[in-house]
């Protein structure tokens, strides 16, 4: 997260009643509800993740053992067997 100085955003009136509550203090302003992005949804890796699992799903059902997409994939066999989980949920 990049900080921005409040005296380059922020009228100076609003400034001095914050420092009322937090002088010199670090200040987290959330997003507005409406601005707010998921986890990923930003960077891209939600939609990376997303392809990752279904390709596991798919060789899983083309006959590929847990054991082989663990070393194929670098996952534990309890994250390949929660992803198939997932996606056999999903399908049904």
């Amino acid at each position: 997260m990049k900080y921005v100085k409040a005296l380059e955003v922020l009228p100076e009136e609003i400034i001095k009643i914050i420092q009322e509550y937090v002088d010199g203090k670090y200040l987290y302003v959330p997003r507005k509800h409406e601005n707010h992005k998921s986890w990923g949804e930003k960077s891209g890796i939600k939609s990376s993740l997303q392809v990752r699992n279904n390709e596991i799903y798919e060789k899983y059902n083309q006959g590929t053992t847990i054991k082989e997409l663990t070393q194929e994939y670098y996952l534990s066999e309890k994250s390949i067997r929660r992803i198939i989980g997932q996606k056999k949920r999903l399908c049904s």
